[in-house]
């Protein structure tokens, strides 16, 4: 890996050196090793940095020098509560800083996404074989073999492969919880079919981190770290516009004879595409940016899973069942997240239908209600995890555990921004979280069925005495009334970190990734992503960077 700052030209210019930039670098560099290729990253090279080894420093991650520590503009329908918003501001992005959680989702919502966009390459089947690129899954005889790559440069394991020793107290009774529960074991949730409680699946080795721009070799690709660029520059007439090259916040210019591709995330790109002149007119004439094509998309569609966390206090915490407790001596217990299982589930039709309804639409043929969709993700830690985010105070002393409730298929829709042509400026971030009745409805059930799982099984009322509550609001039960449900996800929801859509395929960019307006400018990251995928977005993203370098590396344009 190469670092050079006189450079003044190269084929192509990925600006955004996170998860999906450092891929793709390095496969284009791989792929043909004459191409000039650079790499360009605001943020700091992770090498080193104490944060961005040992897996359970993601909990510290949060609001330190690794994150943009964003804030929404107030939510309308969270009480005007301004939301935090996590951005890696870290060469490898995402890959060094979040939870390493590894799912893939649904076959069927890439099947939505090749259906929205009318080309079967972005269905399940064509992003499969870049799914199996990307791995090295360490696989299980109950996991179907066709589905799963074994020698892709990440290693991806479930957390009972991850160490024979990695045996966590409430492994068993919390699986005899999900099955009074009446949810089926799914022995390989990351096979298209998610639905159904799995075991947790990660991308740690050994017990560290894989941060993309050291998984993924750049030797060759010359990059630029800490190094913030201040805009595209577009030339050409109108109908005939090109992206010639990048300018740095110092005034610097890099020309790209080839192409430039944008890799900053869902929060970032489409703020380089209006700083650069391209975006909604109404959006850069306000800010007195000069319009250089108008597409008036960029930014909208913008789409994230809101989750609420539920703390639990511990009916036996002296039994060292939780994260903080002196019992848990062994090493194996910190090579991954404190947990073992991940639910999936489903809203019952009858309650979205009449939720789509008061939304104006219809249930019939709507995708929301498609048999295969998976709305809804609950994961139980072994710790009282996101209590920081919601600013409710638990102790980490082994005596509370979490369940996070994640809406995994909302139809809320919300925008990306910005109020000044100065790149230092924050972009406007506007989730527009739990704004339709459908996702309301959908977290309403899927907190009940939290609530049911620890509060009205055997093995459940064994393992906790209730629910933390955040002061002043009541104690939850399956009972509740949607209105007391309600104000607590407006009190504590949060992202769980998976935004994409903002610049989305078939709107602002077409299937090659190839920014419409504009010549040889494409976007390869998460805000391509035109619908929700009920998924942690690490692996989606991968399997993107993947296709977008065959895309590239297949142009005959060049």
């Amino acid at each position: 890996m190469t670092s050079t700052t006189s450079l003044t030209n190269a084929d192509y210019i990925i600006v955004g050196g996170g998860l999906a930039g450092c891929v793709l670098a390095s496969r284009l560099k791989q792929g043909n090793s004459s191409l000039s290729v650079v790499l360009i990253e605001a943020g700091q090279d992770p090498a080193g940095h104490p944060l961005t080894t040992a897996p359970l420093a993601c909990f510290a991650a949060h609001h330190s020098d690794l994150d943009y520590a964003y804030t929404s503009v107030p939510q309308t329908h969270l009480d005007g509560r301004s939301c935090y918003a996590a951005a890696a501001k870290v060469l490898s992005g995402g890959s060094a800083i979040n939870y390493g959680t590894w799912t893939r989702g649904p076959a069927v919502d890439y099947d939505l996404w090749a259906e929205e966009v009318n080309d079967a390459g972005w269905g399940y089947q064509g992003l499969l074989p870049y799914f199996k690129r990307t791995e090295n899954y360490v696989k299980s005889p109950h996991i179907d073999q066709d589905q799963h790559g074994s020698s892709g440069p990440l290693h991806v394991v479930s957390v009972s492969e991850s160490n024979p020793k990695r045996r966590y107290p409430l492994r068993e009774p919390l699986a005899q919880a999900w099955s009074e529960l009446g949810v089926p074991r799914n022995w390989d949730s990351n096979g298209g079919s998610p639905l159904g409680m799995a075991e947790l699946v990660e991308s740690w080795r050994d017990g560290k981190r894989q941060c993309a721009s050291q998984t993924f070799d750049l030797s060759g690709v010359v990059v630029f770290s800490s190094t913030l660029v201040r805009r595209v520059i577009i030339k050409g007439s109108p109908g005939a516009k090109t992206a010639s090259a990048v300018e740095l916040v110092d005034g610097r210019i890099i020309s790209a004879s080839r192409e430039i591709i944008l890799s900053c995330g869902a929060y970032r790109t489409p703020q380089v595409l209006m700083l650069s002149g391209i975006g909604n007119a109404a959006d850069l004439t306000r800010n007195e940016i000069p319009l250089m094509v108008d597409s008036p998309e960029v930014g909208r569609n913008f789409h994230d899973h809101l989750a609420l966390c539920i703390w639990w206090k511990l009916k036996h915490p002296e039994r060292g069942l939780a994260l903080g407790t002196a019992a848990w001596e062994d090493p194996a217990y910190s090579i991954g997240l404190p947990a073992d299982w991940i639910s999936f589930q489903q809203v019952p039709r009858e309650i979205l239908g009449k939720a789509l309804e008061a939304d104006g639409e219809s249930a019939c043929n709507h995708s929301l209600v498609r048999p295969e969709r998976c709305h809804l993700e609950t994961l139980v830690a072994y710790a009282p995890a996101g209590a920081p985010i919601a600013g409710v105070q638990i102790p980490l002393d082994g005596g509370y555990i979490t369940t996070a409730v994640l809406g995994m298929a909302p139809t809320s829709r919300g925008t990306i921004t910005i109020s000044s042509s100065d790149p230092f400026v924050d972009p406007q971030i506007d989730p527009n979280y739990y704004a339709t009745e459908a996702d309301r409805q959908s977290l309403r059930y899927g907190i009940r069925q939290a609530l049911r799982l620890l509060q009205e099984t055997n093995s459940g009322t064994s393992i906790v005495d209730d629910e933390l509550p955040p002061a002043g609001y009541p104690m939850l039960s399956a009972n509740s009334t949607d209105a007391d449900i309600d104000a607590r996800v407006r009190r504590a929801g949060n992202t769980f970190y998976h935004a994409g859509g903002s610049a989305s395929m078939g709107k602002v960019v077409d299937t090659k990734l190839r920014v419409l307006g504009v010549d040889r400018l494409r976007i390869v990251d998460a805000s391509v992503i035109p619908v929700p995928i009920a998924a942690h977005y690490q692996a989606v993203v991968y399997a993107i960077a993947e296709k977008a370098a065959d895309i590239i590396l297949g142009s005959t344009e060049y």
